[in-house]
């Protein structure tokens, strides 16, 4: 009959490969040596010692062994699909800091950009209470300046009148004295060309006042 090693043996039996080794080494076992120096045992001698597995129980045995294997597959993939989920969990957590970094960045920036804002702004009204100042100042000294010339104005008109009214006087009396001896009246005649200056003068300064007071 057929020979076959300690595995193989084992398998056919349903008894582990150490008893089989142990059997074998106790002299309970007999057993051969192949060309490779290898223990062989014979299947008649395994069904005396220890008997063979029937047909079913040897299938039984082979699906256990292989639902063995696919529940280590299984777990294998478990293992395998909770490393990447791990590292899908890890790859997402760096880019959340990423965006938390890249945001605080941004609210620092506008802040600074608020700040700056409001300093322009506080820069731009200082400036334009500056100006309303200056404007205020321009306009104050102005009327101040138009009040002043026209006083003098006023001054040199109510004096203007007052030579006006004396001149008139002059003229007046003057008049009345027309009727002396002629040696009386030469010397107020030598004083009329004196007064036409005078008077000119005043025309003048008339005229000045009203253009200067239309321009004004």
């Amino acid at each position: 009959m057929a020979k076959v090693g300690a595995q193989r043996a084992s398998e056919l039996t349903g008894v582990s490969k150490s008893t089989i080794q142990r059997a074998m080494t106790s002299g309970k076992l007999s057993f051969e040596m192949d060309a490779n120096n290898r223990r062989v045992i014979d299947v008649s001698e395994l069904e005396r010692v220890f008997g063979l597995k029937s047909q079913t129980e040897e299938e039984s045995s082979d699906a256990a062994g292989g639902n063995a294997v696919e529940a280590e597959l299984k777990k294998a993939a478990d293992m395998i699909e909770a490393e990447r989920n791990k590292m899908r969990l890890k790859m997402l957590e760096d880019k959340v800091e990423m965006l938390e970094t890249q945001l605080e960045d941004m609210r620092t920036q506008r802040d600074q950009w608020q700040k700056q804002a409001q300093q322009v702004l506080l820069t731009s009204q200082y400036s334009q209470k500056q100006a309303e100042d200056l404007q205020s100042k321009l306009e104050a000294r102005d009327r101040k300046d138009a009040q002043r010339r026209k006083q003098l104005l006023e001054a040199k008109m109510k004096r203007l009148r007052g030579e006006n009214e004396n001149q008139q006087a002059e003229t007046a009396s003057s008049s009345s004295q027309t009727a002396r001896p002629a040696q009386q009246q030469r010397p107020a005649q030598l004083n009329r060309p004196s007064q036409r200056p005078a008077a000119e003068d005043k025309q003048s300064a008339f005229g000045f006042l009203r253009r200067f007071q239309k321009a004004s």
